[in-house]
């Protein structure tokens, strides 16, 4: 016999021998990072070959998703190198309906988000290594310039399309980067205000090329609910610089021109929880349809939306997920997910008392928590309380449209003020049952920022109504008429309200605060309002009083520096100085000119988003950017403390999370794609 023949069969016999791999599991399992290895490195660490197997109800799901074509062989969907997860507890069981609820369409939807969400990194459970998860790896180059990313051969998009490195460069430079698409990038997808370089070198390697360092960027994707990624297939042929006839196409298709296409199917935002085509216009859906289009943009996500209406979406899984188990099984174990849409936050409670959600934690205040922790047994879940990032912050309007208004609010003495009239020990008492900890706002989360110090963070907080009264007399608002009340000034009424969203505040503390502000002579109310009322009248300028949680990890602040200028966060977040934030837009020609700190504040944060964290340089800027931040008392802290976290007892895999937390996108860090939903049998038995 050859050594040729003799070689083969024994690489015959081995590849025998390797037929079976071990189906590991458990917090010991896992390659080069916990619970994860790549295919090549999960076979010879096990000696073994790993075969795949697939979701026997995968094609009636695929059915439901309008417009997707018959699916391939499973080893024709999945990538040539899928990404190996090994469960938290053990490999899970197909089926099911994961039940979770929102506020509405773009209100307190996140942490479902969260569920399907995939960037091209991730965040392990640690909260501090940033892992593989779209991209397979990634090299920098020496002075954090040049990002260079591998992806994995063979991925697809959820309709079979192939997805490359070409979908990374069409969404920055032909979505992200054209004016007609998105009117002005956010900051953090950009390098000293200016465009990055974004280049699909082949189809399996993208390279970002920087203006200056920003080591924090993969981190930055691993955090982030925008995904740097775009079908180019579908929507490219929209796009008037792609296709020279991307405007008589979308004629022929109903709509006005290529850009409405593209808006159609990407919503000119990165934010991902915009209505979809079902909601925008169902019928324009139903039309594109029909000439060979799918209804919905093509997704990498575990699961795509097949239903939505103003009441809710329903969602199945991604025939084309580039993830398995170490079993090889196609992830995601769960076939749909059901959310639906209720605003009134004592309905959302009962419908967790009765156990008809499987998860929640956004917008799920600790007010509740007695009520929720009461029922568990009865309605078959369990409820962890852990701690907040972010916390209750309130601020008052810079650039105020009352201009009396505004010149008080400008006046240190009057924030001060405001902020030693708070009872925070009565906030913690009664808001939060003790669990918190009064704290001054820092910008970072003094949990994941050493560099802040205690006194930072006690800095203004203390409950002293005396002085709290004496700084007020200071800014000039005294009662004038006798009434008992402040007034302006110029003599005028001066009454505040307070317009919260429980989705960003606990009524409790919205109610302490204005007691305890009316109490020092600032007469104020409060009015409960809906997140999106709330978010659309803060930026159009129209509140005096800002309320909603602020705060984030230091991970977060090393990638933008967004949430230290005007308007000190995003739509979704507690925003003052919209004026401030338009003067420095449109270099002075409209707005309000910011104070000199302003410009102080810019220079420190450039300089951090360019410092690798943890080196003496990043730590020290970091700390002077907490100080200056108390010293201006923008954004004025309450109380930092716990939230619950709710999750049936049939949502198997689940690891509860370290922190409550939106800034590491909830569940993401801890890998929902291989939760499963347990069996009535197996419940029983357990």
């Amino acid at each position: 016999m050859s050594k040729l023949l003799i070689a083969s069969a024994v690489a015959l016999m081995a590849g025998n021998v390797m037929a079976a791999c071990p189906t590991v599991s458990g917090p010991e399992a896992g390659g080069a990072y916990p619970h994860l290895f790549e295919k090549a490195e999960f076979e010879k660490t096990h000696g073994c070959s790993l075969s795949f197997a697939e979701n026997p109800a995968i094609k009636a799901l695929n059915s439901r998703i309008a417009g997707n074509p018959e699916l391939k062989p499973l080893v024709q969907r999945l990538p040539a190198e899928p990404l190996v997860i090994a469960p938290y507890g053990k490999i899970g069981q197909y089926g099911g309906v994961l039940d979770g609820i929102s506020k509405a369409t773009e209100s307190g939807t996140s942490d479902l988000l969260s569920v399907r969400h995939v960037n091209l990194t991730r965040f392990s459970d640690d909260l501090a290594t940033v892992v593989p998860n779209v991209a397979k790896s990634w090299a920098w180059n020496r002075d954090f310039t040049q990002l260079t990313m591998k992806l994995r051969e063979g991925h697809k998009w959820s309709d079979g399309s192939p997805f490359t490195a070409e979908d990374i460069a069409f969404w920055y430079n032909h979505l992200l980067m054209d004016k007609n698409v998105i009117e002005k990038p956010k900051e953090r997808f950009l390098s000293d205000g200016k465009p990055m370089k974004v280049e699909a070198l082949d189809a399996t390697t993208v390279r970002f090329s920087l203006n200056v360092p920003k080591p924090s960027l993969t981190a930055m994707f691993a955090q982030d609910y925008a995904q740097p990624f775009q079908p180019r297939h579908l929507i490219g042929q929209f796009h008037p610089k792609l296709n020279p006839k991307a405007d008589e196409l979308a004629k022929s298709l109903g709509f006005e021109n290529g850009y409405a296409v593209v808006n159609f199917y990407y919503g000119q935002s990165d934010w991902k929880d915009i209505p979809t085509p079902l909601l925008k216009d169902k019928a324009a859906a139903d039309r594109l349809v029909k000439v060979g289009f799918t209804a919905i943009a093509p997704t990498l996500e575990s699961h795509i939306v097949v239903e939505e209406t103003l009441e809710g979406r329903r969602l199945v899984a991604n025939p084309y997920f580039f993830q398995v188990d170490t079993a090889g099984n196609q992830l995601p174990y769960i076939n749909e997910i059901n959310e639906v849409f209720i605003g009134d936050e004592d309905i959302q409670t009962a419908k967790m008392i009765a156990g008809e959600i499987d998860y929640k934690t956004q917008a799920v205040n600790l007010p509740s928590a007695p009520v929720l922790l009461e029922n568990k047994v009865k309605g078959n879940y369990e409820v962890a309380l852990r701690p907040t990032i972010s916390q209750t912050t309130f601020a008052f309007n810079m650039t105020d449209k009352d201009l009396e208004k505004r010149q008080v609010f400008n006046d240190i003495n009057f924030r001060r003020g405001m902020s030693l009239a708070v009872n925070r020990g009565q906030i913690n008492e009664i808001a939060y049952f003790g669990l918190g900890k009064p704290t001054q706002y820092t910008a970072f989360d003094a949990d994941t920022a050493p560099f802040v110090t205690e006194g930072l963070k006690n800095q203004w907080i203390q409950f002293d109504q005396k002085q709290a009264k004496a700084l007020l007399d200071k800014a000039g608002v005294v009662d004038k008429d006798g009434d008992g009340n402040r007034d302006l000034p110029s003599g005028k009424k001066f009454e505040l309200t307070i317009h919260y969203a429980t989705q960003g505040a606990a009524t409790e503390v919205a109610e302490i605060v204005a007691a305890n502000w009316t109490d020092v002579g600032v007469k104020t109310t409060i009015k409960e309002v809906t997140s999106d009322e709330y978010r659309n009248s803060q930026s159009a300028n129209d509140l005096s009083v800002l309320f909603w949680e602020m705060g984030r990890p230091l991970a977060t602040m090393a990638t933008k520096t967004e949430d230290v200028l005007p308007p000190y966060g995003t739509f979704f977040d507690l925003r003052t100085g919209m004026l401030w934030d338009q003067y420095r837009k449109t270099n002075g020609a409209e707005g309000v000119k910011p104070p000199a700190t302003v410009d102080e504040m810019e220079k420190l944060a450039n300089r951090f988003v360019q410092l690798p964290l943890g080196t003496k340089a990043s730590d020290e800027t970091g700390y002077r950017m907490a100080e200056r931040t108390v010293d201006d008392l923008f954004i004025i802290g309450t109380v930092k403390a716990v939230s619950p976290i709710y999750r049936s007892k049939k949502l198997a895999n689940f690891e509860v999370q370290k922190t409550h937390s939106y800034d590491y996108y909830w569940s993401y860090p801890y890998l929902p794609t291989q939760w499963y939903l347990k069996s009535d049998d197996t419940l029983a038995k357990n």
